[in-house]
C-alpha cells in the first residue's frame, strides 16, 4: 500500500544566541567586519550563535488509516516535526511528501484572525485548509454545534477565552475532512469533558479511514486512540512500533531524568521558571524517597513584567502520564490580583508523608494567568522521584494500595448497639 505520509531523512537546524537571525542590517555587516579587523589573530573565538538541531535524521512511513501517536519529553522535536508535515516551515535537509490534503490544530487559534468573528474564522480556516465555500456551508453547523459557540458566533474571536477558542479550532480541522488530521498537544487547554468529546471525535475520524498524528503527553489518551506509536528524543526517532512499547520506551527514560535541572535564562520573557528539584526535609536533593516521609519540590521564578492574575502552578504525573494532582501559589481572587514585583522567587510546595504511594512520580510547572491563551513558561515533566515503600503497618501484612494515592480520611467506626469503641 502506498504510504499517506513519508518522512525521509528529516533534519531540522535551528541557530540560537545574539547573531542568530536570518538577515543583518547594513550596520550590523560594517560593525562585524569592524570587529574582525580590530582582531583579526584571535584564536579559539566562538561563535556569537548556537546551532541546534532540532530533528536528526528522521525517516518513517506511515500508511492511509494509521493513527500514530508522537510522544517524547520536552525539546525531542515533536512540535517541529509537525511543523514541517504541517508546511509552516521547511526541513534543513531531507524530504518530506504528503499525498492528501491536511488539516493541522499545532496551536489555539492557528489560523484564525482576532478581529473576525466565529463565523467568518470557519470559511477563512476552511478556505486556508483548500475546502471550497459549498463544502464548508455543508459541515457549518455540525461545526457550530460541536464547538459549543452558538451564541457567540458572530462575536470577534479575539473577545473568547482560551478554551472557546481551541473548542472552535479543532471543531473546524476535525470536521472539514481532511485526509491527515494533525493534532498538537492544544487539548490541553479545554476542560476534562471538551478533551474526552476530541478524543471521541478523532476516534471517529479514525474509524472514517482518516490518518491522525497526535503528539501528546496524556499517555493514556495515546494507548487509547493510538495503534502505532513513535518516540523522539532529542530530535532522533528511538523506537517506532505498536503504542505499548513506545509508552513502555518513553516511560523507561522518564524515569531517567533528574532531580534537580536548571533552565536556561531566557531575558525576553516577562516571567520564566528558573529551576526545579525535589528535596527532603532538611533541604538535600533525593531521587527516591521513602512513603512515610514528607518531601518538597523547589520552585525558583523570575518575575520582569508582571501581568494581573499571574500565578505559578505544580502538577504531579504518576508514570504512565496521567495528571494526578494539580495545585497553585494563590487560594483567592484577591490574591491572583497582589501584585509580584520585579525579581527572584523561590518556592517550597511539601507534599505531605502517606499520599503517594510507591512508584514513579513526575512534577510539571507553569506560570500562568487567567484568560490567556498561551502560559507565560511551561516545563512538562522537569524532574521526577521514586517514591518506595517506607514500611507501613499495612505493607508489613502484605496489603498494597493500587491506587496512586492514601488521602487519608477520618474514619469512625462504632458497634450498632453503641457497646463497641469509637474509632
Amino acid at each position: 500500500m502506498k504510504p499517506i505520509v513519508r518522512v525521509d531523512s528529516v533534519s531540522k537546524r535551528y541557530r540560537i544566541g545574539a547573531n542568530a537571525a536570518a538577515y543583518h542590517t547594513l550596520r550590523d555587516t560594517l560593525a562585524s567586519a569592524a570587529s574582525r579587523l580590530r582582531q583579526p589573530f584571535r584564536r579559539n573565538s566562538k561563535p556569537a550563535y548556537e546551532t541546534l538541531w532540532a530533528l536528526d535524521d528522521v525517516s518513517f512511513e506511515i500508511a492511509p488509516g494509521e493513527v500514530v501517536g508522537i510522544i517524547g519529553r520536552n525539546g525531542a522535536g515533536k512540535s517541529t516535526l509537525l511543523k514541517i508535515l504541517s508546511r509552516i516551515t521547511e526541513p534543513t535537509r531531507g524530504r518530506v511528501e504528503l499525498f492528501g490534503r491536511v488539516g493541522s490544530l499545532l496551536e489555539v487559534g492557528t489560523g484564525f484572525h482576532p478581529e473576525l468573528t466565529a463565523r467568518e474564522n470557519i470559511y477563512l480556516n476552511g478556505a486556508i485548509l483548500g475546502m471550497r465555500h459549498i463544502e464548508i456551508k455543508k459541515k457549518f453547523d455540525e461545526i457550530v454545534a460541536f464547538s459549543e459557540v452558538e451564541k457567540f458566533i458572530d462575536t470577534p474571536v479575539k473577545h473568547f477565552s482560551s478554551g472557546m477558542y481551541v473548542r472552535l479550532a479543532f471543531a473546524v480541522a476535525a470536521h472539514l475532512e481532511p485526509e491527515i488530521l494533525i493534532v498538537d498537544e492544544v487539548l490541553s487547554v479545554g476542560d476534562a469533558s471538551f478533551q474526552k468529546k476530541c478524543l471521541g471525535k478523532m476516534g471517529d475520524v479514525a474509524k472514517a479511514g482518516r490518518t491522525i498524528l497526535f503528539v501528546s503527553h496524556n499517555l493514556g489518551a495515546v494507548t487509547q486512540l493510538c495503534s502505532r506509536g513513535i518516540v523522539l528524543k532529542q530530535g532522533t526517532k528511538v523506537f517506532d512500533g505498536d503504542t505499548p512499547a513506545a509508552v513502555s520506551t518513553y516511560i523507561d527514560d522518564m524515569r531517567t531524568s533528574s532531580s534537580s535541572i536548571e533552565f536556561v535564562d531566557e531575558p525576553d520573557k516577562d516571567m520564566q521558571i528558573l529551576s526545579m528539584s525535589v528535596v527532603s526535609a532538611d533541604g538535600e536533593i533525593i531521587s527516591a524517597h521513602p512513603h512515610t516521609e514528607s518531601f518538597s519540590i523547589m520552585l525558583k521564578y523570575r518575575v520582569s513584567n508582571w501581568t494581573e492574575g499571574a500565578h505559578v502552578c505544580l502538577d504531579v504525573f504518576t508514570e504512565n502520564g496521567t495528571r494526578l494532582l494539580w495545585t497553585t501559589d494563590v487560594e483567592t481572587v484577591e490574591d491572583l490580583l497582589v501584585e509580584r514585583k520585579s525579581g527572584v522567587y523561590a518556592a517550597r510546595v511539601t507534599v505531605p508523608e502517606m499520599i503517594l504511594t510507591p512508584g514513579f512520580y513526575y512534577f510539571s510547572s507553569g506560570i500562568y494567568a487567567p484568560n490567556r491563551m498561551k502560559p507565560f513558561d511551561h516545563r512538562e515533566s522537569a524532574v521526577s522521584i521514586e517514591i518506595l515503600d517506607g514500611g507501613s503497618l499495612l505493607a508489613n501484612f502484605g496489603i498494597k494500595s493500587h491506587a496512586a494515592t492514601t488521602i487519608p480520611l477520618r474514619w469512625e467506626t462504632r458497634m450498632e448497639n453503641g457497646e463497641g469503641p469509637c474509632r
